[in-house]
């Protein structure tokens, strides 16, 4: 997964601390939260296709 991607969830992250998101940040967040949790499903598995 790209390190922005990443960074991204963190930030997503370090807001829901502090305020409550809003819909289209909770969406993107769900999204991107899948996409890695894919990406290292198909790395624990050994699958080299992304």
């Amino acid at each position: 997964m790209e390190k922005q991607k990443i960074e991204r969830i963190n930030e997503l992250g370090r807001l829901a601390k502090e305020r409550d998101l809003t819909e289209e940040e909770k969406t993107e967040r769900e999204a991107l939260r899948a996409e890695y949790i894919a990406e290292f499903r198909r790395t624990l598995r050994g699958d080299e296709e992304k």
